[in-house]
């Protein structure tokens, strides 16, 4: 009797692969030609999701999931991100809250004396 399955053609995952294999080139040739500020960013983010999405789409097998497994997982890390995201915008207005009521110069908090008694003589 035949094994009742779901086989995936293994040009997929050679093909994945490839990808996979172009995409840390392409990421590693942004660090050798030096690109700087947001656009050396943008682009090692670029390569880094393109790289996870691959690995979880294919390897991981999510392409062929159920709609709402692939939604139960998904979902979740993109609502953090969006939290990130207004947590980091929050952020600058804080620091400009501080600079209002504290002054142009906002002086770190003191460290306190060393005590002396600790010290054995």
């Amino acid at each position: 009797m035949a094994e009742v399955g779901q086989q995936h053609p293994i040009k997929v995952y050679f093909l994945v692969w490839a990808l996979l294999f172009v995409f840390s080139i392409a990421s590693y040739l942004v660090d050798f030609f030096a690109f700087e500020g947001h656009l050396r960013w943008f682009l090692i983010v670029v390569f880094m999701l393109l790289k996870a999405g691959f690995i979880v789409a294919v390897f991981m097998h999510m392409k062929w999931e159920r709609p709402t497994l692939i939604t139960a997982i998904l979902v979740p890390p993109l609502v953090l991100i969006v939290l990130m995201y207004l947590l980091a915008y929050e952020a600058d207005y804080a620091w400009a809250s501080r600079i209002v009521y504290f002054g142009d110069v906002v002086e770190p908090i003191p460290e306190p004396p060393p005590s002396h008694a600790a010290v054995p003589h």
